[in-house]
């Protein structure tokens, strides 16, 4: 069995400026698994987590995320590093299809979800909430992404879109020019991709989103992004990317962290932080 959680590892490299379109099907097949190129500012709310490691003192892009906020970053807690993570060892990149360490912005706080941790290696209650030093201003290449309401659905079949920086098949990684990469997947009911997982023994909790395609799907290095679908007109983050067997397999779609189970925890601290 081979399950991926983490971890990207691009070098730092030049950034770019993206401006206002829908997504719309791409030519290439690069991707995610089975997607292709983003153009600028089509994802204005994807974010990239730098971390900057002790013992070379390296920066290097190791999730992503997404600006729910002006001065919020939601990600996956897995994509954060160490018992004690000290805020100054990481940067949030906005606004850029490219790996880009100039384009960020410093962390001033992390709070990873109390129930947050691993069972047979996987993550459960895996969210991870990121506060920027400064408030983000909006623009064509930067917004923050909504939330959908607790009470929304979004019923199997729903298609929706994830973006990353990630693994393009499991063990091949995101070719240079590092363009972050979008793929649209089908909401897969969680009875069923319960079912797939439970065949491999791994558990797939009420507070998970299952979405895949064969051969598109999220992958490694992908962890901490978005995955949004449209609800009345409107983008809205409805998973957090979390883990999955191998990658685009038609058996085991990806798994997310479901993102109305964590309103309250998320309204909590992005509300009553001073």
């Amino acid at each position: 069995m081979m399950m991926w959680l983490l971890v990207l590892t691009l070098p730092c490299l030049g950034g770019s400026e993206p401006m206002t379109s829908d997504p719309g099907p791409g030519t290439e097949l690069v991707g995610i698994v089975g997607g292709h190129d983003a153009s600028k500012g089509a994802w204005p709310w994807q974010v990239g987590l730098w971390f900057r490691n002790e013992a070379d003192l390296d920066w290097s892009l190791i999730c992503g995320g997404s600006l729910i906020d002006p001065q919020w970053v939601l990600t996956a807690a897995h994509c954060i590093p160490g018992e004690n993570p000290d805020p100054q060892h990481f940067k949030v990149q906005l606004g850029g299809v490219r790996p880009s360490l100039s384009d960020s912005v410093p962390v001033a706080r992390i709070i990873r979800h109390p129930k947050y941790k691993k069972e047979k290696g996987i993550p459960q209650a895996d969210v991870a909430l990121l506060k920027l030093e400064s408030w983000v201003r909006p623009s064509n290449l930067i917004k923050w992404i909504s939330l959908p309401p607790a009470s929304s659905a979004f019923p199997p079949g729903t298609r929706c879109w994830v973006t990353g920086w990630g693994n393009i098949a499991f063990k091949k990684p995101l070719p240079w020019p590092y363009n972050l990469q979008e793929v649209e997947v089908t909401i897969v009911p969680n009875e069923i991709c319960r079912q797939q997982y439970h065949s491999i023994d791994l558990d797939v909790k009420d507070d998970m989103l299952c979405a895949g395609s064969p051969g598109q799907d999220s992958c490694e290095g992908d962890s901490g992004g978005p995955l949004v679908c449209k609800w009345r007109n409107t983008w809205v983050q409805v998973g957090v990317v979390s883990w999955g067997e191998k990658c685009g397999l038609s058996d085991f779609p990806g798994v997310y962290a479901r993102v109305t189970s964590y309103l309250p925890w998320i309204h909590h601290h992005i509300h009553s932080s001073p």
